[in-house]
C-alpha cells in the first residue's frame, strides 16, 4: 500500500477513537491569566499559609499519635460502661 501521511494517519485515529467511545477530553489549555490586586493576592497567599499551616499540624499529630501508639477512644461518662458496675447498698 501506500504509505499514508500523518495528518490522514491523525484522522484515521480520531474516526477510531470516535468509534469506540463518545467520551470527550477535555480542552487542553489553562484558562488565561487573571491580574489580581494587590489586596486580593495577599489574601490569597495568607489563606494558603493558613491552610497549609493547618495541614502541617494535622500531619504532625498523626505521626506523633502513631509514634507513642496513642489510640483515640470514644468517651462516654453517661453512656454503657457506667452500668457495669453495681451501686453496693446497706441492707440494714
Amino acid at each position: 500500500g501506500s504509505p499514508i501521511t500523518a495528518e490522514e494517519r491523525r484522522l484515521r485515529d480520531k474516526k477510531h477513537l470516535n468509534d469506540i467511545t463518545a467520551a470527550r477530553l477535555p480542552p487542553l489549555h489553562h484558562s488565561p491569566a487573571k491580574l489580581l490586586s494587590i489586596e486580593e493576592s495577599i489574601a490569597i497567599q495568607i489563606q494558603q499559609k493558613e491552610a497549609h499551616e493547618e495541614m502541617q499540624a494535622k500531619l504532625a499529630a498523626q505521626k506523633l499519635a502513631e509514634r507513642l501508639n496513642i489510640k483515640m477512644l470514644r468517651f462516654e461518662p453517661e453512656g454503657a460502661a457506667s452500668m457495669q458496675y453495681r451501686e453496693v447498698r446497706d441492707e440494714d
